[in-house]
């Protein structure tokens, strides 16, 4: 480390400890050293509270990794082309027998979990586990970056500073409860645990499921479970509603007649591809049949995604709680196929 580098930083971590966006500012403006830059994060966590001990066993021997900023770099932008690919092959890849038969499996030797989470959050079983399958094959790919270097390498990085300096300092925060840094691994994007939770959504809103004291998502899947469960419940899941049901179009009907004019401010390009919303029994007036049971007064919005002769959905605002976990319809439409399938 070497020493003009960390007089730099120190000059300043005043305005780091007191103004977040002002310290944003201040690095935007200079070129800080890894070492140096990670200076700051740790004055900011200290500012937050996160003891002594815990910086010095979780910042001691970080060094930037390179390969997380190449992941970074490599993401892809959002296209501005007007074509989609077909949703019938990304269901039959990710809503598959394994999945299915791990969803049941599970199901059934923590049926009165579920059951009972369910009572409490208003979830379905199903919808928990069909996240659970989605983000982490059950608990079986967690990802195995320190969470510790990745997020500080990207806070360096620069290109969502500040996100991942929070999230950094929110890591720290996790830390703070426990957990060994051995245990805090996950995706190179900071994600960790069965339901791939970043740092400040786990101390937000993870639960403990067992009654235990602790919301360990990392093994403990009553606490997976309970996490999953608030999560949605916090983004507005409606309790006994479904996120969406089958639907039976008339020859020739014209999807693209009934498009919103809506234009969502995030996830533009997701939101676009669903039509107005309707009750079901205004959609039933126009010959659009629900193919299981969904109350009259429900609004729901018309879902065919590959195009006319194909599956159709009537999607309720169930399905946009999903979405709040990964916008996709890819994403979406998948893990609620396989919550009915796991159901079923």
């Amino acid at each position: 480390m070497s020493f003009k580098p960390i007089l730099l930083a120190t000059a300043l971590l005043a305005a780091a400890v007191h103004s977040a966006p002002a310290m944003a500012q201040d690095i935007q403006a200079t070129q800080l050293s890894f070492d140096a830059y990670l200076q700051l994060l740790i004055a900011r966590a200290r500012a937050e509270g996160v003891s002594e001990a815990t910086i010095r066993r979780m910042t001691g021997d970080l060094t930037a990794n390179e390969r997380v900023i190449q992941l970074d770099r490599s993401q892809p932008g959002s296209s501005s082309g007007s074509g989609y690919p077909p949703l019938a092959p990304y269901i039959s890849r990710h809503v598959d027998a394994a999945r299915i038969g791990g969803g049941r499996d599970i199901y059934r030797n923590y049926r009165p979990t579920l059951q009972r989470i369910e009572g409490e959050y208003g979830v379905p079983g199903e919808i928990v586990l069909a996240i659970f399958g989605h983000e982490t094959a059950y608990g079986r790919v967690k990802g195995g970056f320190d969470l510790a270097r990745s997020l500080a390498t990207l806070a360096w990085e620069g290109r969502r500073r500040e996100l991942f300096a929070g999230e950094f300092v929110a890591l720290l925060k996790v830390a703070d409860k426990g957990y060994p840094r051995s245990t805090l691994v996950g995706s190179w994007a900071g994600a960790f645990g069965n339901p791939q939770f970043l740092p400040s959504t786990y101390l937000r809103l993870a639960r403990d499921g067992d009654g235990d004291g602790r919301a360990d998502i990392f093994n403990n899947r009553a606490d997976t479970f309970a996490s999953i469960a608030h999560y949605f419940q916090d983004a507005g899941w409606r309790r006994g509603q479904p996120w969406g049901v089958r639907a039976y179009l008339p020859t020739d009907f014209d999807v693209d007649a009934y498009k919103t004019k809506l234009r969502a401010p995030v996830c533009p390009r997701v939101h676009e591809r669903h039509s107005q919303w309707k009750t079901v029994g205004e959609w039933r007036k126009l010959g659009v049949q629900p193919q299981r049971p969904l109350d009259e007064a429900v609004m729901a919005s018309l879902f065919q995604p590959d195009g006319p002769g194909t599956p159709a959905w009537l999607l309720t605002t169930n399905y946009r709680v999903i979405l709040e976990y990964n916008c996709s319809n890819y994403y979406a439409m998948s893990v609620g196929i396989l919550a009915d399938e796991i159901a079923r």
